[in-house]
């Protein structure tokens, strides 16, 4: 069986990546609400949040990281080679609404080698949530501990 994903010595720098996208449902922002205890009114209630600037519910803020990670995660590039996420920093630049079908455009930032322990490095790469209207929601950045080549 042929491996679909990469080690951290086959990225490079600069590379870019389109994930598939996702719709973001009312069921994703209730259950994310339940799992986190955020209930905050501009999540789950239609009423009040109808009367706020965005004019709709939006989903949590960090709803939409995850799900960044995760249409990354299905791409499978690192799935057999990421050891551990390390750090992580974001943006909310715009509202996902409950409703709006969202993907991201993915950057290749960072590749560093261990000193170390040179079987493993650091894959930092960038995010764009963009939504169906080509508006970008969210930006950031991770850095995850990766294997660097095959053992």
């Amino acid at each position: 069986m042929e491996r679909r994903f990469r080690y951290l010595s086959e990225f490079s720098v600069g590379e870019r990546f389109t994930t598939l996208s996702r719709t973001v449902t009312e069921t994703d922002v209730i259950l994310f609400a339940g799992i986190t205890g955020d209930n905050n009114p501009i999540h789950t209630d239609r009423n009040y949040a109808e009367s706020l600037p965005f004019k709709s519910r939006i989903a949590h803020g960090l709803l939409g990281a995850g799900i960044a990670t995760g249409l990354w995660g299905r791409m499978g590039l690192v799935d057999g080679s990421a050891i551990a996420a390390l750090s992580t920093e974001w943006s909310f630049v715009g509202a996902i609404k409950v409703g709006d079908t969202i993907h991201c455009e993915v950057e290749v930032l960072e590749i560093k080698r261990s000193s170390s322990k040179p079987d493993r490095g650091i894959l930092n790469i960038g995010y764009k949530i963009i939504n169906q209207d080509d508006q970008i929601c969210q930006t950031g950045s991770m850095a995850t501990m990766m294997y660097w080549s095959e053992k």
